[in-house]
């Protein structure tokens, strides 16, 4: 996780970051309180717009190859589980596409705060 990794990941303001790694996904969440969690999937059967986000939701991603692992999936109730709307035979967007939407709607929706 050293700079040069982290500005070829796109992570320009990195300086005002803070970064923490976790063994697995349980500490994760346990480190951010037990947030509500959407997890972005192309399984998801809500479209990221419907959803009403609130101060401390937590956004999952899956990597761009797999997605996220089905036990991850299966544990959140349908409504957590979220898309992005494609058009019918397009690819998905990449991944930092896909959380830049995410983000800035979550951020919209909290008034920009």
């Amino acid at each position: 996780m050293d700079d040069k990794r982290l500005r070829r990941a796109g992570l320009d303001y990195h300086e005002y970051a803070t970064l923490k790694t976790h063994a697995d996904l349980a500490s994760c969440l346990e480190s951010l309180g037990h947030p509500r969690l959407f997890a972005f999937t192309t399984k998801g059967s809500r479209v990221f717009h419907d959803a009403r986000f609130a101060e401390g939701d937590a956004f999952l991603f899956g990597p761009e190859s797999r997605g996220l692992p089905a036990e991850v999936l299966d544990a959140l109730p349908g409504e957590q589980r979220l898309r992005l709307p494609m058009r019918e035979g397009c690819r998905s967007l990449n991944l930092s596409n896909t959380v830049a939407v995410a983000v800035y709607e979550g951020w919209r929706q909290l008034g920009f705060a």
